[in-house]
């Protein structure tokens, strides 16, 4: 079931400054979910060209370490805001050595300790990240691109059992925000 929720071409994800970390696990806990994992440590390095061009496109390149889950991915994001692709990878420091050898080069790590929770088809993650705060993202993965915008209208609905409104929601990336913070 858990390896379902992250099939797919498109995501969907609505992402939400969490000010109130209580009001969040109040919420949490009134409705039905199936908990995926608490508090794992997950490290993204984000690779980009000399030149920086994925940047310029909008386009992410991310290694990523779950632990202590043990899953290392490689994860492809963009140019739309619903375009990822992920695949599971067996030796990540390999997909670092290649990425090196063929000129890429990272440009940002960033650490988070993260909770998922899987409500129904839709999957909650719930980070931290030192300096910026608490945050959680509402999302879907699916190859039915005419389904994005229903899905989109569900996870606001789902979003707003927590609290939170459609104004609330953050447009921008972890990465971006991390960026301007330097």
């Amino acid at each position: 079931m858990a390896q379902d929720h992250f099939k797919g071409q498109f995501e969907v994800e609505l992402k939400y400054q969490i000010d109130n970390v209580q009001r969040f696990k109040d919420a949490l806990a009134s409705i039905k979910h199936q908990v995926r994992f608490e508090s794992n440590n997950e490290v993204d390095w984000y690779y980009d060209w000399p030149n920086d061009s994925l940047k310029a496109q909008n386009k992410h390149l991310i290694l990523r370490d779950i632990q202590p889950e043990n899953i290392q991915l490689w994860i492809v994001k963009g140019p739309g805001g619903d375009d990822c692709e992920a695949s599971d990878i067996l030796d990540l420091s390999a997909a670092h050595n290649m990425l090196k050898t063929l000129g890429y080069h990272n440009t940002l790590t960033l650490a988070k300790t993260r909770s998922m929770y899987f409500v129904g088809d839709y999957h909650i993650t719930f980070d931290h990240l030192d300096g910026l705060g608490y945050f959680a993202e509402f999302a879907i993965m699916t190859d039915d691109e005419a389904s994005l915008e229903y899905h989109r209208s569900q996870l606001t609905v789902l979003a707003e059992k927590f609290g939170l409104s459609r104004h609330e929601e953050i447009a921008t990336s972890y990465r971006q925000l991390v960026e301007r913070l330097r």
